[in-house]
């Protein structure tokens, strides 16, 4: 049995109008300090004035990660719909107008806005991020080469970011297509190992394209505040479960890839190259994508390449046997994009204008946020 790893959960949200749907661009004060209230230590002013974070506690299993999420979700939901307002959580929002939206009023997402410009304003987007604790003696980039082969699959199980400015984008997951316009945002640099990230840091300080106290937003990185692997590729996920799901499968991933400092292994370019085809699939078609499998490379669906991870990495928790049923459920039931793209098309047959269809998406996924599936 592979050694246990603590984890901890990161959820980004929009606060939403419930008369409306719309984001509102400047939130009352008193709201945002009303979620800092209900969350302490465990809430993060987001980028935007109308997002926020809940940021967990460290956890050993899932039975505790519910729990706190379960809580804070229904206390944040009290809270806000006392003032008419809702939590958002899918990847993007069906028509938020974000020309409108400011920065939260931080030195740090202050500066981004001026770094990026419209970049930086177009990322109205909630992510799910996941760490995961390796030990100290863990080499974590070539831990990251070993894990980013996977990182398109579980893009998938997340994807809820179809709509954007009113509109079907075509992709299941267009939050990541707006992450690609950001530097250091996509699929890690392909770096040998810790020292060769150290010198790619390096490089870029000492060229002046990167702070000395900058972060790399890549897919999946090290931290550098905590001896943690992290998750970024992800949706956020409305449905509590498909978040829970998405964090035993990864952890359950990194438990099983973790090796000595010794270990050392060469990285494999082809791999690197499946894996950024494959990462293109995920977010254009989701679970409907065909994509290419570890078995001879050769075409498999998104329920048959979740099949070959769990064969390569069996499962031998009671954790990692959950998240892998609810992870063949999402595939086989569909994603939070899914039922969006469901949503908007029943609303449209029902005879309900634009304005009013993508209302009732939005509707959807709150009450989403709410119930298991």
């Amino acid at each position: 049995m592979a050694l246990p790893c603590t984890f901890g959960i990161e959820e980004e949200y929009l606060l939403v109008d419930l008369a409306t749907g719309k984001v509102p661009a400047m939130p009352a004060s008193s709201l945002v300090r009303q979620c800092r209230e209900v969350l302490g230590q465990h809430f993060a002013q987001e980028m935007f004035r109308s997002q926020i974070e809940v940021a967990s506690p460290v956890f050993a299993n899932l039975f505790e990660a519910r729990e706190f999420f379960l809580h804070a979700r229904q206390r944040l939901s009290e809270v806000l719909a006392a003032q008419g307002m809702g939590l958002y959580g899918a990847g993007s929002h069906p028509n938020a107008a974000w020309l409108r939206h400011k920065p939260a009023p931080c030195v740090h997402y202050r500066q981004l806005f001026d770094d990026y410009q419209h970049v930086a304003r177009r990322s109205l987007l909630n992510g799910l991020h996941v760490h995961v604790g390796v030990p100290a003696d863990c080499d974590r980039m070539q831990l990251i080469n070993r894990l980013v082969h996977w990182l398109p699959l579980l893009l998938v199980l997340s994807t809820s970011s179809p709509l954007w400015l009113g509109q079907g984008t075509g992709y299941m997951s267009y939050r990541r297509v707006i992450c690609g316009e950001w530097p250091h945002m996509g699929l890690p640099e392909p770096l040998a190992d810790w020292s060769a990230y150290e010198r790619y840091r390096a490089l870029l300080q000492r060229t002046g394209s990167l702070a000395a106290d900058g972060d790399f937003w890549w897919a999946i990185r090290p931290s550098r505040r905590f001896p943690t692997v992290e998750l970024r590729i992800c949706d956020g996920c409305p449905c509590l479960e498909d978040a829970l799901s998405i964090a035993g499968v990864f952890r359950h991933l990194v438990e099983h890839s973790v090796q000595p400092r010794q270990a050392r292994a060469p990285l494999n370019r082809e791999l690197r190259w499946v894996a950024q085809e494959n990462y293109w699939r995920a977010l254009r078609y989701g679970r409907q994508g065909q994509f290419i499998g570890t078995q001879q490379q050769q075409p498999v669906t998104a329920e048959g390449w979740l099949a070959q991870l769990q064969g390569q990495f069996p499962v031998d928790t009671v954790d990692a046997e959950r998240a892998f049923e609810h992870a063949r459920r999402i595939l086989r039931e569909g994603t939070s994009a899914d039922r969006q793209l469901e949503c908007l098309g029943q609303a449209c047959a029902a005879g309900k204008n634009a304005t009013e269809a993508l209302q009732a998406v939005v509707e959807q996924v709150i009450r989403q946020g709410h119930t298991q599936r």
